[in-house]
């Protein structure tokens, strides 16, 4: 009997159609439905606040179910969207059948799908950052050529009772095993559900950061996904941060995506990998190294990046998280590896050597070319980012990089090879621009680069100025060197923005 390509896929969805999610037909749907007596269809979206909503269905009979998956509902967009007038503030929530998935938490066989944002006209809302970033996205591929990939790293937090068995190493996490490391097992659960809800998965582990605080054990893990279109990222790692925090509350413990949750340890971030695609392969890499293609890439993030803050880094405590001397970058730059800077090329297997066959002597002689994992990572963005609007920004800023005539020197000037918080190199170090330090000074780059975030339609003034405003509202110009004065100042705003995102 032949086997199916799709035996493996952790989508029973997937497995059960053999074939791809984005092949996915109403038609399909129902049948589903039908086969596997499905009893409730969920929507969910995305609002201002950056948290998933929910509306529930039960289905009735068949033409229900017809009318939900064909026509969606009516919601009350201003109650999810500040910048909605209440007087025009009905939109239509319509499914997207590629993102349909069985929830894994409901007794009752379930099924989730993710929507898009349409108007009283029937077309898509042109405010909804779910269509901002599907407008960055068609404008990338029309005007570059290029296909654009992402993939997401999730850290966050898990906190439970301390124990005395087996204690970890203070800020020493990184790639730890249990039973030193005592959250394995739910990192591994949730990885196991967020793939049966099609994110494509590439690890996890535990990172840096743990420590124990009042009888309570903090330990930072981290789930890094599969490259794949920008916009199914953005839907998987939506749908991840939203099962993590379910099945944490399904065991009674706690986790935070907040970029700092107490002074002096490991702050968590999301950072976005990055590569662009030409007929199917990697185009940043030619002979083994980068080319003119992933430096006009960097170019145009570390070009955006002072604004590109208003989107990934979103709350006061964001501006904790990037101080110099941390992995966290401050400084407007890009290297090799380098993790001190704001823009990293990791290792990408672009050695020619057979690394399998020596590890392994009974493997025969072959050589492979894996330089299509190579990727260029912005390193930034923490937890509070606005999922959509980030990677809007971050497309935007790929394409108008690609575009720019000097891309490739600035690309030169902003390189560095070195730790430049050595105190040896603190001459290079002051050369450097810096991100902004607070959210007052993310909305007044935003408002600086606003024309170029609406060209070619992407973004809208009423979207950009509603982020400017709440920026501003924090009135944290000199927050951080007021808690650097003052201690007591922070730990009542970590607890504020503790469950952020």
């Amino acid at each position: 009997m032949k086997k199916s390509k799709y035996m493996l896929s952790p989508n029973p969805i997937v497995k059960y159609f053999e074939k791809t999610a984005d092949e996915f037909t109403k038609a399909d749907l129902v049948r589903y439905i039908k086969d596997n007596n499905i009893q409730l269809i969920n929507f969910h979206y995305l609002a201002q606040d950056g948290r998933l909503k929910t509306l529930n269905f039960v289905i009735n009979n068949l033409e229900h179910l017809n009318s939900i998956l064909s026509s969606g509902e009516r919601v009350d967009g201003s109650s999810l969207f500040s910048h909605i007038q209440a007087g025009e503030s009905d939109l239509y929530v319509i499914p997207k059948y590629r993102t349909a998935f069985i929830n894994p938490f409901n007794e009752t066989p379930t099924i989730g799908l993710m929507c898009s944002f349409f108007t009283k006209d029937g077309i898509p809302w042109e405010s909804s950052p779910e269509y901002i970033l599907h407008k960055a996205n068609i404008a990338l591929k029309e005007k570059t050529g290029f296909d654009y990939e992402v993939m997401g790293e999730l850290e966050f937090y898990v906190i439970t009772e301390s124990e005395e068995l087996f204690p970890a190493y203070d800020q020493k996490g990184y790639h730890e095993s249990g039973p030193f490391n005592k959250t394995e097992d739910f990192r591994t659960e949730a990885m196991l559900l967020i793939a049966s809800c099609g994110g494509n998965i590439k690890y996890g582990h535990s990172e840096v950061g743990n420590f124990i605080l009042n009888g309570k054990n903090y330990e930072q893990n981290e789930i890094e996904f599969l490259p794949c279109p920008v916009e199914d990222a953005a839907n998987q790692l939506i749908i991840a941060k939203w099962i993590i925090r379910k099945l944490a509350y399904k065991y009674g413990v706690t986790i935070t995506f907040a970029p700092k949750i107490t002074k002096g340890k490991a702050g968590s971030g999301l950072h976005i990998h990055t590569r662009l695609l030409k007929g199917g392969k990697n185009a940043m890499v030619t002979d083994g190294e980068i080319n003119d293609v992933a430096r006009k890439l960097i170019s145009g993030y570390l070009h955006y990046a002072p604004s590109l803050t208003a989107f990934g880094n979103r709350i006061p405590t964001s501006y904790f998280r990037l101080v110099p001397n941390q992995e966290a970058p401050t400084n407007i730059c890009w290297g090799d590896r380098n993790r001190s800077a704001l823009v990293r090329v990791p290792l990408g297997w672009t050695g020619k050597g057979n690394m399998a066959k020596i590890a392994n002597s009974f493997e025969p002689e072959s050589e492979s070319d894996f330089s299509f994992k190579q990727t260029v990572e912005f390193r930034c963005p923490d937890g509070s980012a606005d999922i959509y609007l980030l990677l809007a920004g971050l497309t935007v800023a790929a394409k108008d990089g690609l575009l720019w005539e000097n891309a490739l020197e600035f690309a030169k000037k902003t390189y560095i090879d070195m730790n430049i918080f050595d105190s040896k190199n603190q001459n290079r170090l002051k050369s450097l621009d810096v991100l902004p330090d607070s959210c007052h000074k993310s909305a007044l780059n935003l408002e600086n680069h606003k024309e170029d975030y609406m060209k070619d339609g992407i973004f809208t003034a009423d979207i950009i100025d509603q982020i400017i405003c709440d920026l501003k509202s924090f009135n944290d110009e000199n927050l951080r060197d007021e808690a650097d004065k003052n201690s007591h100042i922070m730990e009542p705003l970590l607890s504020k923005y503790f469950y952020c995102g």
